[in-house]
């Protein structure tokens, strides 16, 4: 990976901070946004990674001179979500995407993210899950159908593999562990027909794991440490990416969208050890380390060799991930309390 950028905080200490840093735009992304036509539409923004993608793409824009207006559509059901949009310089919409009429009032716009989505509660609610993950999409794909639409899905459409694996890369075909992923599956399945049947061009993003300092692998595992809990080996591997160029290629992919829907796996390179990552926060947090089980034989593995020959390799580097986040759970920094459940190889969420 690249070296951090000079243009991030060498720690991070506040939220104020963790949000400048996750929304820093690129060179690249000021330039792309100096040449793609029209405005953008995120649906779902009030999810884990909507502000940071939404505020990259303001930010972009500003810095870029040029004039588009960002909408961010979900229900805010927490009005001070809505403000947090409305502050990044978005202009909210609260609309109930499962209806199909208020998806028919969006403003149509030549550019949709789709980042809308339903994982934990699946084993409780399947009924709700598939709804959300499947009907949704349809709602869109019907409304933008003369949009380009990046559209976000997860790597757990992918068959669990080796834990010695490079990956799936994005030709291998899908083999979801459990409802919740085959519902992730359906979601993208609902784009391709749509934009197989209308020619809209579509770019699925299959994503694992967004790093926030907030929430994420990194987070769950030190917390854990932290409280000098051991750390589940089940899965002994995963694959991570700085959530901010997590969004940086979302954002850069509309120029790769496609009909037939192109595919593209967004995360980091390396294939990152459990233990090996729990004893590195272990050691900047001054704490032992325990584990609980054996290395399991299988992973969600990623390859995103892809994204890096469009995009180039993630700006922000494992090791400064790390540090951040053991720095961030010792001084007390904020936990949304969303764990990942990475250790989980059943599918059951």
């Amino acid at each position: 990976m690249m070296l951090v950028t000079t243009s991030l905080p060498v720690a991070i200490t506040t939220e104020d901070q963790l949000d400048d840093a996750l929304t820093t735009p690129s060179p690249a992304l000021v330039e792309f946004m100096r040449r793609l036509d029209g405005d953008f539409a995120i649906l779902g923004i009030a999810g884990k990674m909507g502000a940071t993608l939404g505020g990259a793409a303001v930010r972009a824009i500003r810095q870029a001179g040029v004039k588009k207006t960002v909408y961010g559509v979900a229900r805010f059901s927490d009005p001070a979500s809505r403000e947090r949009i409305a502050g990044l310089g978005i202009e909210a919409i609260a609309a109930d995407l499962l209806d199909p009429s208020a998806v028919a009032a969006l403003p149509r716009v030549a550019n949709v993210v789709f980042m809308a989505g339903r994982k934990f509660g699946t084993e409780e609610g399947a009924a709700l899950t598939w709804a959300i993950n499947t009907l949704v999409p349809a709602h869109v794909a019907a409304h933008f159908a003369s949009s380009r639409i990046v559209a976000f899905s997860t790597g757990c459409v992918y068959p669990l593999v080796a834990a010695t694996s490079s990956g799936c890369a994005e030709d291998q075909p899908p083999a979801p562990v459990g409802e919740y992923a085959q519902s992730c599956l359906g979601r993208e399945r609902i784009f391709e027909h749509f934009s197989r049947v209308r020619g809209t061009p579509v770019c699925l993003i299959r994503l694992n794991y967004a790093i926030d300092l907030r929430y994420g692998v990194l987070h769950d595992i030190a917390r854990r440490i932290w409280a000098q809990a051991p750390v589940d080996l089940t899965v002994p591997c995963f694959n991570a990416i700085w959530q901010g160029d997590a969004a940086h290629h979302a954002l850069l992919a509309f120029e790769h969208c496609a009909s037939p829907p192109a595919i593209i796996n967004v995360t980091g390179l390396e294939r990152i050890g459990v233990r090996q990552v729990a004893r590195e926060l272990a050691r900047h947090m001054s704490k032992l380390v325990a584990f609980t089980g054996d290395d399991g034989p299988v992973a969600y593995l990623s390859d995103a060799a892809r994204a890096a020959r469009l995009f180039g390799p993630p700006r922000v580097p494992l090791a400064c991930m790390i540090r951040w986040t053991a720095e961030w759970v010792m001084s007390g920094g904020r936990s949304l309390e969303l764990p990942t459940h990475f250790e989980i190889n059943t599918g059951r969420f």
